[in-house]
């Protein structure tokens, strides 16, 4: 314990070292698409920043006093550096001894294509920016990164946990290198994929990010039980577009992660149009058609490989130390109230201490507005001293 202790300790020593070395030495990313391809990288070093240029616009959170749109390092699946796309808001204000505390924000569905990222597209996510402003206005940096392969080179892959929490610690890393006034307090919040995204950068804090202190977590309707549910896709045989796209992305990013399964081979004619549009196109619903759920995949192919490979990123199975604060509404039709219900069942069981509310009438989209107040509450009940 105490030579682990020393590690974690030594690793963050050196990493503050480089953090505030890289202060005022900052390179100016490119205009345009250009400032999202990132130069060559190499090493297994992660959360590093490449280059920021000011964010603007409807993606700017308003009471920031500076909005960044930020390129940063990451790890891929496959083990190789990759350069990732996010945005930085910094508080109005003098920082509390020990830094601003950080809330790393994960975002919801959004889509798979380039052009679906948050800073490319930041109408998509304007629904959670007077809740992101309210965090901001309480004291704490606002850092919200795009995925590994959204914005940026290479295939998004959607609801791949470990590489969404990678992409969701890293970029506080970067934060902290772009402005040293950024402590080691961090939250982590995140709705709907992002909520998925935020257990499991929960998971992976301790080892991926040793000198960041999470003091706890916010999971806005988490997506849970993937697997399960893309078992029961079979049966369902109603035209229903929202479903039928949302399984085509979740295909997609597993077909990515694991090219060995070839996915793209087992899809019916009708779909393999559906699964090129995925790629492309931020919403699917124009193109999905008559095709329903039961309708993506040849008859009597097995799918078996393809449900192993979802359920490895459930984070049902996750092991959680820090606490969490889990927002559900009775009238979601997206992510089911049931399956969060276990979730948070399965999270207990496994030693996670969960404050777990539900919100009557409030469906999907509502959540984050209804919640906010309440995970801003939990938040500052769990604020260590700096």
């Amino acid at each position: 314990m105490r030579r682990t202790a020393v590690v974690s300790a030594l690793l963050a020593a050196a990493f503050a070292v480089a953090a505030g070395s890289a202060s005022g030495k900052v390179a100016n990313g490119p205009s345009g698409l250009a400032f999202y391809k990132p130069p060559h990288l190499s090493g297994k070093a992660h959360g590093g920043l490449i280059w920021v240029r000011k964010l603007s616009k409807a993606a700017a959170l308003k009471p920031a006093s500076a909005n960044e749109l930020v390129l940063y390092r990451s790890i891929g699946e496959d083990g190789k550096p990759i350069g990732v796309s996010g945005s930085i808001a910094i508080p109005r204000g003098k920082p509390p001894k020990g830094g601003w505390p950080v809330l790393t924000w994960a975002h919801g569905t959004t889509g798979i294509a380039d052009q679906c990222a948050p800073t490319r597209d930041p109408q998509a996510t304007t629904y959670t920016n007077a809740d992101l402003g309210a965090w901001l206005k309480a004291g704490f940096a606002v850092v919200r990164t795009d995925y590994q392969g959204l914005g940026t080179p290479g295939t998004h892959l959607y609801l791949v946990g470990q590489e969404e929490g990678r992409s969701v610690l890293d970029i506080v890393r970067a934060a902290r290198q772009f402005d040293p006034r950024i402590g080691t307090r961090v939250f982590i919040g995140g709705h709907s994929q992002g909520g998925h995204a935020a257990l499991w950068a929960a998971a992976l804090a301790s080892k991926w990010t040793p000198e960041l202190k999470v003091q706890a977590t916010t999971a806005f309707a988490p997506a849970s039980h993937i697997e399960d549910q893309a078992k029961l896709l079979g049966q369902l045989q109603n035209n229903s577009p929202g479903i039928t796209g949302l399984a085509a992305l979740i295909f997609r990013g597993i077909d990515a992660a694991q090219p060995s399964l070839h996915l793209a081979s087992l899809l019916s004619p009708q779909a393999a149009t559906l699964y090129a549009h995925t790629l492309t196109d931020c919403s699917l619903a124009p193109f999905v058609g008559s095709l329903t759920p039961a309708d993506l995949f040849q008859k009597n192919v097995d799918l078996t490989p393809a449900y192993t490979a979802l359920g490895k990123s459930d984070p049902e199975h996750l092991k959680i130390k820090t606490p969490l604060f889990i927002a559900q509404g009775t009238d979601d039709t997206t992510v089911f109230p049931t399956f969060t219900d276990q979730l948070d069942q399965a999270l207990t069981a496994s030693g996670s201490k969960i404050d777990y509310q539900h919100y009557a009438g409030v469906d999907h989209g509502g959540i984050v507005a209804a919640a906010t107040k309440d995970a801003l509450a939990f938040a500052r009940a769990h604020l260590k001293r700096g």
